[in-house]
C-alpha cells in the first residue's frame, strides 16, 4: 500500500473507532511525538490505547494527504464539542506500515497589525 492511501486508511479507521483496523496501520514498534505536549508513545499497544482513550466525544476530518517515497504528511481538522481544532501530522513509513509519527495542533492567533492592507481575512 502507498504510504497516500496508509494515511487515510489510518484516519478513516480512527475517526470509525476501529482500533484493531487502526493498529494494523503501525508498526508493532511505531513511535508518537507530540512536540507540543513533549508526549511519547512507543509501541503499537500503547499508542492505540493511547487513541482508543482520548477524552470528549471527537471527530475528524481529513483536509488534505500528501505522501512521496517513506514520508507523508497530513492536515486534519478535529472537533471536540464546540471547539474545532487543526492538526498536522507527519508520518514515516516502512514494510507498509507507518512508523513514526511527529503531530502538531497550531493553535490559531490574532495576527499583527500591517501597515500595508495586503492581507485578507476568512
Amino acid at each position: 500500500m502507498d504510504g497516500h492511501s496508509l494515511i487515510k486508511q489510518y484516519w478513516r479507521a480512527c475517526e470509525e473507532r476501529d482500533w484493531e483496523a487502526f493498529g494494523r496501520t503501525v508498526a508493532p514498534d511505531v513511535v508518537y511525538r507530540d512536540p507540543q505536549t513533549r508526549e511519547i508513545v512507543r509501541g503499537r499497544a500503547d499508542y492505540v490505547a493511547f487513541n482508543q482513550t482520548y477524552p470528549g466525544d471527537w471527530h475528524l476530518t481529513v483536509e488534505r494527504v500528501i505522501a512521496q517515497d517513506d514520508e507523508g504528511v497530513s492536515w486534519t481538522s478535529f472537533a471536540v464539542g464546540d471547539e474545532t481544532m487543526t492538526g498536522l501530522c507527519f508520518f514515516r513509513f516502512g514494510d507498509g506500515l507507518i512508523t513514526e509519527i511527529d503531530d502538531f495542533w497550531p493553535e490559531p492567533y490574532e495576527p499583527p497589525t500591517r501597515e500595508v492592507p495586503v492581507v485578507d481575512r476568512y
